[in-house]
């Protein structure tokens, strides 16, 4: 004999379980040993593991990331292709582009010192004799 359901009762739905174990030999969760669940198309639940984010190059004055360069792992480089190493400008990979053009005015206003400095020295040496 079953009874028909009153508005009290409630039922429990059992749900699946989703737990997962790491695939790794340590299983402490530290900063380098990092998953993420991930559910498969066949309904599985697995692990895949994080890679720590890199900070990507950075410029070797100003210290700011360059922009237009991927955020990998130094040793992950040499796998790319050279344009994804490197932007097509003088001290590229190495430099962002506001310090590349403070060097170069700096540069010039140095020669152009060098000049104006010959020129005195040339001017004080006609007006002696």
């Amino acid at each position: 004999l079953q009874l028909p359901p009153t508005p009290h009762t409630f039922y429990i739905k059992m749900a699946k379980d989703n737990r997962v174990t790491k695939n790794t030999r340590h299983s402490y969760a530290t900063r380098s040993n990092l998953i993420k669940k991930v559910k498969t198309p066949g309904g599985r639940h697995t692990v895949q593991i994080l890679v720590k984010k890199s900070k990507g190059a950075m410029c070797s004055e100003c210290k700011i990331a360059l922009p237009g360069i991927k955020h990998l792992k130094s040793s992950a480089y040499h796998t790319l292709k050279k344009r994804e190493r490197k932007v097509s400008r003088a001290y590229g990979g190495n430099m962002c582009a506001g310090c590349v053009k403070a060097r170069i005015v700096r540069a010039f206003l140095i020669e152009e010192q060098k000049i104006v400095k010959r020129m005195l020295s040339e001017k004080a040496k006609a007006s002696k004799k």
